[in-house]
């Protein structure tokens, strides 16, 4: 009897039946003409590499047994025998017709039902697995209930299961075995699909295979949105110096969207779309956002109207998908956390995976993010400038994206870390800079002393003759007059963020320190 097996690790669930391949697992997202995609899309997949004649015949031959059985046991029977003489390949297939025939019902219901709206089409999607599953566990009870010590109940093919570890769920039934299971455990992965959950152990599997990405040559990106690659703010909260850019179109065309639908402007970063496109290219990307999901999808047809590097079902994250307590996890990305890069412009919302983080300097360019933020000043919208194409943010980030990606696969990759490749590098920004910081900084201090550490320099308490900066707000402190008689570099605390910023040692003189009045 042929067996279907749930193995371990793996998970894989296969069926072998003639020329018929069915595989349940990890795949990447493929055109449809070569496989069938079902209820899973990027994490789980049945792909049947068989021409349709063929099963249409097997559907025909089926349908003509089905006849047979109920007319004609004996016939039935004799049928069967002179099938399997054909074949050992017909006869494996003819024990599993009733899973095999649902399965492949599912595969036609998938391939010739396809929506434009993701949402929808998960819903259908639910709810045709639910009637089918039904129909199938019907049609099996009625054909094992037909009268005892019948040649009709031996006719029936029987298939056995091992025991199956329940991975994960879609609505409420095992992705595996198809159990309804009690409750709502695992982790959800709403973006892929509503009403996947996935157990820890499945999640923990998933994630600790980097074959995929090691074949390629590339690492994993996860991008946050606001005030990362945009900013966006609503049209009722735009300041009277604002409102007339909504009507221009000189240097903010094509930059620049007033969404009516959601009473909201959006302003793209510079750079953003040459930085997503080479960025692309040595890393798969996923959109992160605490924003709600129609927001994230939104912004996802502007940042990639031609949906080149992000797919609503398989790409991009929103806070409606297994986020918790606004925090940030990297379970929901479903890939190798040694293999991860984040860029983020907020600290506190990856407290695990700060190791995995880049800071991002924040793009603000509405006078609402501003005030969200504390800063009294005007807007870069409100001033009618903008970073630079070719030295802002994101122009310089992708340089050290670049970089990191170099040193990482200089090496044999296989056991490499790329938190470890991101510490080595950070420490050689002010590699050799001996610092001391004003105690004037007060409730700054530890904060800049932490900076500057990770960034490779030595930071000491006292002023000694070998230290190279002092970083202090005024001139009129102790540690100021002593590093100007002393001629040591004299810095403000924001030499430090830049570099910190953009991985990148700043001039001293840009960030000289004035003298207060």
């Amino acid at each position: 009897m042929k067996k279907i097996k749930c193995t371990s690790p793996d998970l894989r669930f296969s069926i072998l039946t003639g020329k018929t391949k069915i595989l349940i697992g990890k795949t990447q997202r493929v055109s449809s003409n070569s496989s069938t995609e079902l209820l899973f899309s990027r994490v789980y997949k049945l792909e049947i590499p068989c021409d349709r004649n063929v099963r249409a015949r097997k559907v025909e031959s089926r349908k003509e047994k089905k006849s047979l059985k109920f007319g004609d046991p004996v016939r039935a029977k004799m049928s069967d025998v002179t099938d399997s003489s054909d074949s050992d390949d017909s006869d494996e297939s003819n024990e599993n017709d009733d899973l095999i025939a649902y399965l492949e019902d599912e595969l036609d219901v998938s391939s010739s039902n396809s929506s434009s709206d993701d949402e929808a089409e998960s819903r259908n999607e639910l709810e045709g697995f639910r009637t089918k599953k039904r129909k199938f566990e019907s049609t099996d009870e009625i054909e094992g209930s037909t009268s005892e010590g019948t040649m009709e109940q031996k006719l029936v093919p029987s298939v056995n299961v091992d025991v199956c570890i329940h991975p994960g769920s879609f609505g409420g039934m095992c992705i595996c075995c198809g159990k309804t299971l009690d409750g709502e455990s695992g982790l959800a992965f709403g973006f892929v699909h509503k009403g996947l959950r996935l157990h820890d152990e499945e999640v923990s599997r998933l994630c600790n295979d980097m074959t995929k990405l090691l074949c390629r040559q590339k690492l994993y990106l996860v991008l946050d949105l606001d005030h990362t690659l945009l900013n966006s703010t609503s049209l009722s909260r735009l300041s009277k110096e604002e409102m007339p850019i909504i009507t221009q179109k000189s240097y903010l065309e094509g930059s620049l969207f007033k969404l009516e639908h959601i009473q909201m402007v959006t302003k793209l970063r510079p750079f953003v779309r040459t930085f997503l496109k080479e960025a692309s290219e040595i890393f798969d990307m996923c959109i992160y956002t605490l924003g709600d999901r129609n927001y994230s999808l939104e912004m996802a047809k502007l940042l990639d109207p031609q949906r080149e590097y992000f797919n609503a079902n398989s790409n991009v994250i929103s806070r409606d998908d297994g986020t918790q307590n606004r925090k940030k996890h990297l379970g929901v990305v479903l890939e190798k956390e040694s293999a991860i890069l984040i860029l983020d412009d907020t600290k506190h919302v990856w407290p695990k995976h700060k190791d995995n983080l880049i800071l991002m300097r924040r793009y603000l360019f509405f006078n609402s993010s501003c005030e969200h933020f504390g800063y009294k000043c005007k807007s870069l919208a409100e001033l009618q400038i903008d970073e630079s194409e070719a030295d802002g943010a994101l122009a310089k980030m992708l340089e050290v994206l670049k970089h990191i990606h170099y040193n990482f696969y200089k090496e044999d990759p296989v056991d490499r870390d790329v938190r470890q490749v991101l510490s080595s590098l950070r420490s050689e920004i002010l590699s050799g800079c001996v610092i001391v910081l004003s105690r004037a900084l007060r409730r700054d201090l530890p904060t800049l002393k932490k900076i500057a550490k990770k960034l490779g320099a030595t930071c000491l308490n006292k002023l000694e003759p070998h230290v190279t900066h002092v970083v202090a707000n005024s001139v009129g402190n102790r540690e100021s007059k002593w590093a100007l008689k002393e001629k040591k570099f004299l810095v403000n605390p924001q030499w430090i963020e830049e570099a910190n910023f953009f991985w990148q040692k700043q001039l001293e003189e840009n960030f000289s320190v004035e003298e207060k009045n």
